[in-house]
């Protein structure tokens, strides 16, 4: 008689746990152990709980290579979720983990590996080999491609987050944060400007209030191309392009006197924000007006005293007497509304290029792609599985509340409807490998020299942190190109990303600088001004977004920019899914590395005023959630 000590652990989130009859049986090469009820005296799978349990098999069951986990029903339904599975065989053996991580819905039955990562050609067992392909059957079936709107990335098929699979889905603390919050975000109270100036002061951050007493200068409007919502628009600008016909007079004085134009240009110092990608977007119309949207050149200088600022705005892509070029020494108010038509130009770009397409959507590929072709004991699904958490919920919920027909955008946004998802289609159409590559990206912006840019300095030094971490597992599991080739599963797992994912491919900060609407409107409800000396106070705000508009803007953004109650920061893993002692040495110096830029970045912020600490290690998440 062999005796195997086993334990159990439940999750530790609400409702993990379970009154329901939970079976074990230990597979080996050799054989089964007894079909065992896990039953010690007193309430077993609470939540958050490890029992231990004795399991017995009549005769030796070798090397354990599976260990089956079943769940029937005991008077009502009562899903649980379970951790891991260790075993301890007979004689004091190295005890063995079997990580687990998934829900058990209904009556079920789950095979779970041991939990050293394997590629295919690590495995010889043929039972080993069956229950990886068994196992990515289950997950196809499970997990399927969609096509939600044509020219952007597929999708998960699942019209709403109902239909996704338990373990897909938000877990319930995350569910009533999340609902809770949009409601609170939405409720019946945002009606005038005083409710407005309320919340506004309720929610406000730091940042936020800081936009707010400084949103109209020159010298704040530069920063936020570096270092706003949205930092990966400014480009060096070596020829003034044909379209935006700038003369050195007319930018004269916004440059000391030894200097022009010319010599800046020469000498990297002028920078271009081009908007030609919302040339021609429909427009939306919001309680039966038509809202309006600008296609803007703005040209910026990175003056020696006053830091990087803007020399000169032009609101549309053709040049002519309808189309005039402001300028910092227009009368103010002109100038001023025409920095804000670019700022609308940018929240567009921001919340359906940058956010929606480049991070959302293209993360979702990766996400279905992982889950349908890599077995949970392959070493990049283990990798990945930590950044997939939350994602393809937070998506379908994007689908139906913010982007749909009758969504928010609909509701607020000057692209609102069609322009949206032709806004989509049309920087899809452009969407490199290249482009969401820091490195490359600032060196093909021409950027790299550009003082106080924070972003790009932060962002270079996490992404040199991730990129030895993940070359470092890579390498433990894959020494050649030859073994990278050979990995039949890693090949599907690349094809279903560019065949079925990327089809038809050629190749947090919004609240802090969102919330305070004049900075970064997100819709305009009358056209970009033809005359500079006709603009009043009147036509500014005629043309801002309503208060209903505004309060839904500042909701929204709130809502989508907060921190989030349950996030787990980069590098950090509540699941435990690797058990290799090299793989683990590699965990512990990613996790010294963020320490070292976290240290890094909050010395470089001591004492400022305004603070960039949105790429701090601890406040970014492992996954995208929201």
């Amino acid at each position: 008689m062999e005796v195997y000590t086993v334990t159990v652990a439940t999750g530790t989130s609400e409702y993990s746990g379970t009154n329901n009859y939970i079976f074990v049986t230990l597979v080996g090469e050799k054989g089964e152990s007894e079909r065992t009820l896990l039953d010690n005296p007193g309430l077993d799978f609470c939540r958050g709980a490890v029992d231990q349990y004795k399991v017995t098999s009549h005769s030796p069951l070798g090397s354990l290579i599976l260990v089956r986990l079943e769940k029937q029903r005991y008077w009502v339904e009562d899903n649980w979720f379970c951790r891991y599975v260790t075993v301890e065989p007979p004689g004091g053996d190295k005890v063995l983990t079997f990580p687990c991580y998934q829900w058990f819905v209904g009556d079920v039955k789950v095979e779970m590996r041991e939990g050293t990562a394997k590629t295919l050609k690590d495995d010889s067992v043929l039972q080993l080999l069956m229950h990886r392909k068994t196992e990515l059957q289950e997950r196809q079936r499970t997990y399927r491609w969609t096509t939600w709107a044509p020219d952007i990335p597929r999708c998960i098929d699942a019209k709403t987050e109902a239909d996704l699979p338990q373990d897909a889905r938000f877990e319930n603390e995350k569910r009533s944060d999340f609902e809770y919050s949009l409601q609170y975000a939405f409720g019946k109270s945002w009606n005038d400007l005083d409710d407005f100036k309320r919340i506004f002061w309720k929610l406000k951050s730091p940042i936020a209030e800081y936009c707010m007493e400084h949103w109209k200068e020159d010298w704040l409007f530069g920063y936020q191309c570096l270092n706003g919502s949205n930092p990966r628009m400014i480009q060096r600008c070596k020829k003034l392009p044909e379209k935006f016909p700038v003369i050195p007079d007319m930018v004269q004085r916004s440059m000391p006197p030894r200097t022009n134009l010319e010599k800046e240009l020469k000498a990297g110092n002028i920078y271009l924000l081009d908007y030609a990608i919302m040339d021609g977007i429909p427009t939306n119309t919001i309680k039966g007006k038509p809202q309006y949207i600008a296609a803007p050149l703005c040209l910026l200088y990175q003056h020696p005293d006053e830091g990087l600022i803007p020399i000169a705005i032009q609101l549309e892509q053709s040049p002519g007497q309808d189309s005039p070029i402001f300028l910092p020494k227009d009368p103010p108010l002109a100038w001023l509304l025409a920095k804000m038509w670019v700022r609308h130009s940018e929240f567009q770009v921001f919340q359906l290029l940058s956010h929606l397409l480049r991070t959302h959507l293209v993360v979702e590929v990766i996400c279905v792609a992982t889950l349908r072709q890599l077995p949970a004991v392959h070493p990049v699904y283990k990798l990945l599985a930590p950044h997939l958490r939350y994602t393809l919920e937070i998506n379908c919920r994007g689908r139906t509340q913010l982007i749909s027909p009758n969504g928010i955008f609909k509701r607020v946004v000057s692209t609102g409807g069609d322009g949206l998802l032709i806004l989509a289609q049309r920087e899809y159409k452009m969407l490199t490998y290249r482009s969401l590559q820091p490195h490359l990206d600032f060196a093909d912006r021409g950027v790299s020299q550009l003082p106080k840019y924070f972003y790009k300095e932060h962002s270079l030094m996490l992404w040199e942190a991730i990129h030895s971490f993940v070359s470092g597992m890579v390498h433990l599991y894959y020494p050649s190109d030859k073994d990278v080739q050979e990995d039949l599963e890693l090949q599907a797992w690349m094809r279903d990303i560019s065949q079925e994912g990327f089809t038809e491919l050629p190749s947090f900060g919004q609240f802090d600088w969102c919330a305070w609407v004049p900075n970064t409107p997100c819709t305009m409800r009358q056209p970009p001004p033809t005359d500079k000396e006709a603009v009043t106070m009147d036509m500014i705000m005629a043309t801002l977004p309503d208060v209903s508009q505004s309060c839904v803007q500042m909701a929204i953004t709130w809502h989508l920019g907060r921190a989030q109650p349950d996030a787990i920061p980069l590098g950090q893993y509540t699941e435990e899914h690797f058990s290799e002692g090299q793989a683990l040495e590699l965990i512990d110096k990613f996790r010294t590395e963020l320490k070292e830029i976290e240290s890094h970045i909050l010395s470089q912020n001591e004492g400022l005023e305004l603070q960039y600490l949105y790429l701090l290690p601890s406040r970014i998440e492992n996954s995208i959630t929201i």
